[in-house]
């Protein structure tokens, strides 16, 4: 069984030897755990002892893990066939289906024109509409409603699923990410320790071994202890972080890296953003319209020593980073891109971490205008890309 286990680790990449498997082998003969040993004898028991033994890089143990329960589960821990279709799938079933000629012949207005056209609808309608073209309604090609196709429009209730709406004519309520997260967070935290410039400050409370063995010895053997303080991280981290609409297909993996970054950052400062930076964000997504931070005053708060850290997919609807009024949410008196370049200007050292897979990103105009305006600082969500992004801001 262990040979299997073995080769089974080898086919997912861990890098472990012959002589860790004899060293395995050894823990076994002298009743480490087993039935020679009935306080050690559990699956759990065998899970420590083999992987304090085979993996000497905590980057792997995710790794690890997965191939430990792939191992020992067999396809269920592969693939769960007792959750049912989402009712999603199903749903998409019913809905009106469109031709490609008939999306062609979806009506695109640029951003004044859909504003003004829909205050006219507005005025002028009167009933309900489906599967229509110029109402505001559901299905079909209109600009205004939901539950059809429109590349580009206003989306009035419903839920989004093309990802192309200018805006959003709904009071959006968003929960804050987790910053207790464990689970996979501990290759994030491999990745972030880049990102380190040790200092001891504060109150002396740990103890200095070689000062206080140097000393002793100067002082004819009396024993002289001598404490220093605490060493710890001293780096200085603002993170942005988008949340809501698109965002929600990530908040797992934005959330592991939100709760290692809590912990390899002593100082660190985080707010929220709505897909692209305003006049305004906020730190408790609960109370973010009582209580609001200026951009400017986050700008003006924290030193230019700071390292700004983007966190978002960076998908939306162009208008919303190049155009006053552009936000989903509000009529927004200067771009996006103003203040992302007023950011910029202020924290020298800044990076986009995007959790959007990568090979998308050339199929959206929005992620190129980001990427322009962060002059080409933006990495995925992947441990490479953390490691690049940790790497640039330590420069």
């Amino acid at each position: 069984m262990l040979t299997q286990f073995f080769f089974a680790l080898r086919a997912a990449k861990l890098p472990v030897s012959i002589k860790e498997h004899l060293a395995l082998l050894e823990a076994f003969e002298k009743n480490v755990i087993g039935p020679g040993n009935p306080e050690a004898c559990s699956m759990e028991d065998f899970y420590f002892l083999s992987r304090a033994i085979l993996v000497k890089d905590e980057k792997h143990y995710d790794k690890f893990d997965k191939a430990f329960s792939a191992y020992f589960k067999g396809v269920d821990a592969i693939a769960d066939f007792s959750k049912p279709i989402p009712a999603d799938w199903l749903r998409r079933e019913i809905e009106k289906l469109l031709t490609d000629e008939q999306k062609d012949k979806a009506p695109k207005l640029d951003y004044d024109e859909l504003m003004e056209t829909l205050k006219k609808r507005l005025e002028e309608q009167k009933a309900r509409h489906e599967g229509g073209s110029k109402w505001v309604g559901t299905g079909g090609t209109s600009p205004f409603g939901n539950g059809g196709y429109n590349t580009q429009g206003v989306r009035i209730g419903g839920k989004g699923g093309n990802k192309s709406g200018v805006k959003v004519w709904e009071k959006r309520a968003y929960r804050d990410y987790d910053d207790t997260q464990e689970l996979g967070t501990r290759n994030i935290k491999v990745a972030l320790r880049r990102l380190r410039k040790f200092a001891r400050q504060g109150l002396e409370e740990e103890l200095d071994l070689d000062g206080t063995i140097k000393n002793t010895a100067a002082n004819a053997g009396f024993l002289d202890i001598k404490m220093v303080p605490e060493r710890h991280n001293h780096v200085k981290v603002l993170l942005l972080m988008d949340v809501g609409g698109t965002m929600d297909e990530h908040i797992e993996r934005v959330e592991e890296l939100f709760s290692a970054a809590r912990t390899e950052f002593k100082h660190l400062e985080f707010y929220y953003f709505h897909n692209c930076v305003y006049d305004y964000v906020w730190r408790n997504n609960r109370r973010r319209y009582a209580e609001k931070f200026p951009t400017w005053d986050i700008i003006r708060k924290y030193n230019r020593d700071y390292k700004l850290i983007f966190v978002g997919d960076a998908t939306m609807s162009p208008y919303e980073i190049l155009q006053p009024g552009g936000s989903v949410e509000y009529n927004n008196e200067e771009p996006g891109a103003e203040w992302l370049q007023r950011l910029t200007q202020t924290f020298t050292k800044f990076a986009w971490i995007n959790p959007e897979p990568q090979g998308v990103w050339q199929y959206r105009q929005s992620i190129d205008i980001i990427q322009q305006l962060m002059g080409g600082r933006m990495f995925p969500l992947t441990l490479k890309g953390l490691e690049d992004a940790m790497r640039l801001l330590s420069k």
